[in-house]
Parts: C-alpha cells; sequence; structure tokens
C-alpha cells in the first residue's frame, strides 16, 4: 500500500484542515510530517468551528488513527490545551492518538528566543509566528535538541536543564529586552509534559511500515504551504521545515517509492500572513472584499492574511515541484460577485516576460501579468451538486486545469464539511 499526501500549494492557509477531515473516513491513519504549532488547521461541522494546531485533523473519526510523525516540532504547552479544549468532545485520545518518539520538543526558551530574534531584525522581521519553531528546528539540525523519546529516561530533566541554560546565554547575545519569568514557564512546561506522557509513543517509521505491510491506507497531512519550505518557498520569508511532498518521506520514514496520491490543495485567489513577496496582492475594495468575505484571518495568530489575486505562476511552480496528481480548490465561494476575475500568467522581470518562478520575487523586480476570466454571481454556499456550478466558474476551472495538468477533484464552496462538491 502506498501514503497518499496531501499539502498546500501556496503561503498556507488553504484549508487543508477541512479537506482532511472530508477525506479521513476512506483512510485508516492520519499523520503529520512536519511543522509545529505555528500551523492553524480548522474545521467545521455541526455548527462548530475546531483549530488545530499539532493534532492531526483525523482526531474526529473514530475510524482513523492519527500520528503525529518525526518531523514535527512540539511545544508541551500548547498540545496539552489542544487536548483540554478537545476533552468534552469525549474523543478517546490513548487509542486515537499517537506521538513519535523522534519528534523534537519546543523548550520554553526556544519561544523566548524566537521572540528576541524576531526583535532584534527590527523592520527586517520575517513575520515569524513566535512559537519557538525556527529555534527549536535549529536545535534539531545542530544535533542538541529534546526529542519526545528523552521523556521516557531518568536523565530528562539533566538534557532540558543543559539546553535551556545555552539559552539562557543566547538571550543576553541579542542585546534586545524580553521580559520572561522562566520559573513560572518551566512548571508549566513540565505539568503540560506529565500530559503528554500520558499519550502513546511510538517508534513511527517501523509502525508505519508495518501499516502498510498490512494494507493499511495512510493520509499524510502537511502544514503551511510549499511556498514557505526552507529551500523551495520565498526565502527567508518561509518556515523552517520542509513543508513540500520530500518533506513526507523525511517527516515520518516513509520510503519515496511509498508516495502514491499526492493532492494539491489552493484557494481560487490567493493570501499570506505576515512579511515577505506578494506580487498579485492587492490594496484595493478587491482586495478588500476578499478579506472580508473570506473571513481571511491566521487561525494561528489572528493576524489578517494580504489577499490577492490566484498567482499561476507561483502554483505551477508548486504543482511541479511536488508531483501534484489531484487539486483541489477551496474557497470558490468567496469570488462570488465580482465582475471579473483575474489570474497572473506571467512576470515581467528584469526586462523580459517569464512564465516560471525566478530566484526572487520582492514587488520592485516582479510585475504581474493578468488574464481577465468572467465572473459569477451565483450564491454557491447552498450548492451540493457539480451540475449547479454556474457556467463562469466552470470555465475559470476548465482553465485553471489547462494551465496545471491537473485534475481539480474537489471545489469547497464553504468552510463546513458538508460544503464540498466532487467532481
Amino acid at each position: 500500500m502506498a501514503v497518499d499526501l496531501l499539502l498546500g500549494l501556496q503561503w498556507g492557509d488553504e484549508g487543508k484542515g477541512k479537506i482532511v477531515d472530508v477525506l479521513t473516513k476512506d483512510y485508516d491513519i492520519i499523520a503529520r510530517f512536519q511543522g509545529g504549532p505555528n500551523a492553524g488547521h480548522t474545521l467545521e461541522f455541526d455548527g462548530i468551528k475546531h483549530v488545530l494546531h499539532t493534532i492531526p485533523s483525523g482526531i474526529f473519526h473514530k475510524n482513523a488513527l492519527n500520528i503525529v510523525g518525526n518531523g514535527v516540532v512540539i511545544d508541551p504547552v500548547i498540545f496539552k490545551k489542544e487536548l483540554d479544549n478537545l476533552a468534552k468532545f469525549n474523543l478517546d485520545f490513548s487509542a486515537k492518538l499517537l506521538i513519535s518518539r523522534k519528534a523534537h520538543l519546543i523548550l520554553p526558551t526556544h519561544r523566548l528566543l524566537d521572540a528576541a530574534s524576531e526583535t532584534a531584525k527590527g523592520k527586517a522581521k520575517i513575520g515569524s509566528t513566535l512559537k519557538g519553531i525556527g529555534p527549536t528546528y535549529m536545535d534539531k539540525t545542530g544535533r542538541n535538541g529534546m526529542r519526545v523519546g528523552d521523556l521516557e529516561f531518568d536523565d530528562c530533566k539533566e538534557k532540558y536543564r543543559a539546553l535551556a541554560n545555552k539559552h539562557e546565554a543566547m538571550l543576553a547575545y541579542y542585546g534586545v529586552a524580553i521580559e520572561y519569568n522562566l520559573q513560572e514557564l518551566e512548571n508549566e512546561f513540565f505539568e503540560a509534559v506529565d500530559t503528554l506522557k500520558k499519550l502513546t509513543f511510538i517508534d513511527s517509521e517501523e509502525f508505519l511500515f508495518n501499516a502498510m505491510q498490512e494494507g493499511k491506507k495512510i493520509l499524510a497531512e502537511g502544514a503551511q504551504g510549499s511556498l514557505l519550505d526552507i529551500d523551495f518557498g520565498t526565502y527567508p520569508y518561509v518556515t523552517s521545515s520542509n513543508t513540500t511532498a520530500a518533506g513526507a518521506c523525511t517527516g515520518l520514514g516513509v520510503a519515496p517509492n511509498k508516495i502514491g496520491g499526492v493532492f494539491g490543495i489552493f484557494k481560487a485567489y490567493t493570501t499570506r500572513v505576515g512579511s515577505g513577496p506578494f506580487p498579485t496582492e492587492l490594496f484595493d475594495k478587491d482586495g478588500e472584499t476578499m478579506g472580508r468575505v473570506g473571513n481571511e484571518f491566521g487561525a494561528t495568530t489572528g493576524r489578517p492574511r494580504r489577499c490577492g489575486w490566484l498567482d499561476l505562476v507561483a502554483l505551477k511552480y508548486a504543482v511541479q515541484v511536488n508531483g501534484v496528481t489531484e487539486l483541489m480548490m477551496m474557497k470558490a465561494d468567496v469570488l462570488s460577485g465580482f465582475e471579473t476575475i483575474k489570474v497572473c500568467t506571467a512576470y515581467k522581470y528584469k526586462g523580459e516576460t517569464i512564465t516560471h518562478l525566478p530566484y526572487n520575487i520582492e514587488t520592485h523586480n516582479i510585475e504581474p501579468i493578468y488574464k481577465e476570466l468572467k465572473g459569477w454571481k451565483k450564491d454557491l454556499t447552498q450548492l451540493n451538486d457539480v451540475n449547479d456550478l454556474p457556467p463562469n466558474l466552470n470555465a475559470y476551472i476548465d482553465y485553471l486545469e489547462k494551465e496545471l495538468k491537473v485534475p481539480i477533484k474537489i471545489v469547497s464552496v464553504g468552510p463546513d464539511r458538508v460544503q464540498t462538491i466532487h467532481r
């Protein structure tokens, strides 16, 4: 059996959580493979909105196991809050939620380092979520991080103390005022660690290998988006992990030849949270309408998302890098009411017209070239049949499929799991 993979193709916030929730009925295991609580996966059903940060989006389905893979970084404090928020739904976490021993832990001092680094950058800040993600991955690659499996050994607190002492020395280096009470933060951290230790820790690469041997169906759930990939994103305004398809192999211990379908999710337009280049960003009433109608606020930070037309150059790039086999278009309903829909098909770059994503897409280097298509007026939010989609929306979908050379299998017309049209 192969592992199917679901990931975002833009700068995150594409709606991955909803689609994982929709697809989970067809899978035995849902596995997160990278990122940390900087992710915010929003699910909505039965009139209730849920925001998950670390826990996989299949947690509400009785049939599925949920695994937090080795490529994820875990903040026990945030993780405990997630569990507490879900307690009223009577979910059996001991049976349904498994944690890789090789996943790294976010310490309180990682969050302090994140804040100090961002403050020291001043106007050059990258727009970090300040969750300690970057410093944790730095310790991981620096080979002195602390992992979930360390919590099972008697020298756990000694390892913590050595790393925290190092971090405090680094805080002094930044030379910026970060107020904190480390004793208070540590008390909260170790209380949350005690909760984490009540869950089942696994050697996830072995677990998933055996599951495949047994014919189990597995869906790997990505976080953030392809344009935030540490290697292939709009560096340095990126996250600290590999958000692209290859990250599923290293983040779960799954061999490349075991990856099956690659499901790419994108919005019918484009959004971005935080700093960084955004060629199709709008500063007019159209951008304001997208943000208002689409309720475009970061699920983790609450920050308003920047909005713009669909960037087909960047989307083609993401499809190519990930080897996408199926596409899923989100928030088609937000574009209802626009007389004209624009799509960026190329860039003017250094005196040339190009159709690939170049090394640098800062605004002063790039001018987007647009194609215009006719909009649609119809309210899509009550539709449940593909045959009811307005002709101009079908024309928009057909155009994108032709350009991307990948079929669009799902069109989302609202935030609820039932507002999903299969094609």
